[in-house]
């Protein structure tokens, strides 16, 4: 259940994107995709608004269209059909403006294992075009905040998985995104880990990083999200805060209930 931090953090979170409901972020209308050779698509008609300062939990079993909206928004993907705006940009027309404002945190470590953690976020930090000593001072800030800064001149290839999760995450961060999509960003991690990726998410959102969050985690999703939807067979079931969600499901305790109730128990691969 909630602790009563989290319930005032979702609290004041709740209020501010209130305030800012007028002025969504993320737009998608009519978002399909169909990939070559398979007989069903793999997102259906999908329309969701994303406000500012949102945390937005995009939650489904395996296979239910999450990771196929999160790479589409990214530019990945290209839609089959749809229109998407993301802060005020068409998604199709203005891709490169997009990509300067966004940040992205895949399930799969994406860092190269013989490289050092600083030579690691000099690569990605360059790539957003920063350089020399503001780069230099980015990396040291954010390792050290996450508890790397022991580790900067070892390889990647040396660490825990939780010490790769978190270089994961500042490598997506130090261009100070608007928008950070999420992938899974505690998958395979330890308590310690998690509790300092969720702390530092918040911190994020607190100072305006919308973001965008998938998650096999209900319980962290349940104490994280402001706003959730749950996708399956690539169509949204419901969308609300967890309290309505859970409030609108007859007998749910939590999250979880909630989630079985719509998406049932059959086995997904």
């Amino acid at each position: 259940m909630p602790n009563e931090v989290s319930l005032r953090y979702r609290y004041i979170c709740t209020l501010f994107i209130a305030e800012m409901s007028k002025n969504p972020i993320i737009t998608i209308e009519g978002l399909t995709k169909t990939f070559r050779g398979l007989d069903e698509p793999a997102v259906k008609g999908v329309s969701l608004t994303i406000h500012k300062n949102e945390v937005f939990g995009l939650l489904g079993p395996n296979g239910a269209g999450k990771t196929t909206i999160i790479s589409i928004l990214c530019g990945l993907f290209s839609p089959s059909t749809g229109k998407v705006t993301v802060d005020g940009f068409c998604l199709e027309k203005d891709l490169g403006e997009v990509k300067k404002i966004i940040g992205v945190v895949p399930q799969d470590i994406a860092l190269y294992p013989t490289l050092t953690a600083r030579e690691n976020l000099e690569f990605y930090g360059a790539m957003y075009g920063l350089a020399g000593k503001e780069l230099k001072e980015k990396i040291s800030f954010w390792l050290e905040k996450l508890g790397l800064f022991h580790a900067t001149n070892k390889r990647i290839e040396t660490f825990s998985g939780g010490m790769k999760r978190r270089v994961n995450l500042i490598a997506s961060i130090l261009h100070q995104p608007k928008i950070l999509f999420l992938d899974e960003p505690t998958v395979g991690v330890d308590v310690q880990s998690r509790t300092v990726i969720i702390e530092q998410l918040k911190e994020l959102n607190a100072i305006g990083t919308t973001i965008i969050y998938t998650s096999h985690h209900l319980e962290e999703a349940e104490n994280f999200c402001t706003t959730i939807a749950i996708i399956d067979y690539g169509q949204i079931l419901t969308q609300g805060s967890p309290e309505k969600l859970i409030a609108d499901c007859p007998g749910a305790k939590d999250l979880e209930d909630v989630f079985l109730s719509l998406t049932k128990r059959k086995l997904r691969d």
